[in-house]
């Protein structure tokens, strides 16, 4: 009985579940030891999740647009203080002369001081815990709880998806009754169009009919007016010699006046004759007196 209590103590002990010692001291694990796989594969699934997260984080990020054709993107900062930046990276070769050492041998085990004293205990069967016992109760409340909720989250992605019907019905709906508001507008435009065109079409055939009546009284009018007016006009013009024989007017204006300079002409041409002839014959008599 003692030596199955202290196997059931000692499996109690080494599960990896309970932990052993002080939280506070460093938990050394021997050179030996070997990796538990399970860890080895959460770590992996975990390495797994958080690249897959990189590369969808990656693949959703907003990136810069590239550039277009003949020019080309610059890294340009955009921390609060500005740093310059160069090229040249600085360094500086130091060299140094070190003495050889032997390869430090591995570092031993620590293994704590033993205090106190060693101290038996009388466990008797059923005393001790029993994990697979203890643990159905909260396997089952938690079995409970997680179904209980996994049923609410059912219900509760059942109404969305019932709310989520119901939504696009009305948008539907509601697209419809806009699509037939923008025909019935439409419609309503087309026939406010029609309405003003013939409106206006109707004011430009009566204005053509009243400038055509204004028209023909106006021509009436004026034949009306010109019927006695034209002839007196015609009448004044004749006496105040706008119509005149073209030969007659020739002859007064062309020939009468060439005619009356010539005569004139030959008038003073006589009357200069006669004046040197008076002059000789003067002459001559006094020419012949003197020989007298």
């Amino acid at each position: 009985m003692e030596g199955e209590g202290r196997q059931a103590y000692g499996n109690i002990m080494y599960d990896r579940r309970v932990v052993r010692g002080s939280t506070y001291a460093q938990n050394i694990l021997p050179v030996t030891s070997q990796p538990d796989p399970v860890e080895i594969q959460r770590h992996q699934e975990a390495m797994r999740r958080a690249a897959a997260k990189r590369q969808a984080k990656e693949k959703y990020r907003i990136r810069t647009p590239e550039p277009v054709e003949g020019r080309k993107h610059i890294d340009v900062q955009t921390e609060l203080y500005l740093e310059e930046l160069s090229d040249q990276i600085e360094d500086v070769t130091v060299d140094c002369q070190t003495d050889e050492f032997l390869d430090k041998p591995a570092t031993p085990l620590f293994i704590p001081a033993k205090s106190g004293k060693d101290a038996e205990t009388q466990i008797e069967e059923g005393e001790l815990f029993d994990f697979n016992l203890e643990v159905k109760p909260i396997l089952q409340v938690l079995v409970g709880k997680t179904m209980e909720q996994a049923f609410l989250e059912v219900l509760e992605e059942e109404e969305l998806a019932v709310l989520r019907a119901q939504q696009r019905a009305f948008q539907d709906l509601r697209n419809a009754e806009l699509v037939e508001i923008q025909r019935l507008e439409e419609e309503q435009r087309r026939h406010t169009e029609e309405k003003e065109r013939r409106i206006k079409q109707q004011r430009l055939i009566m204005k053509k009919e009243r400038e055509t009546a204004d028209k023909i009284a106006a021509r009436t009018f004026a034949q009306q007016y010109l019927a006695d007016l034209i002839p007196s006009v015609y009448a004044n013009l004749r006496i105040r010699g706008y119509f005149y024989d073209p030969v007659e007017s020739e002859i007064e204006t062309k020939f009468l006046p060439w005619l009356m300079a010539e005569v004139i002409n030959d008038s003073e041409q006589n009357h200069i004759a006669r004046k040197v002839l008076d002059n000789v014959i003067q002459e001559v008599s006094s020419i012949s007196k003197e020989s007298f």
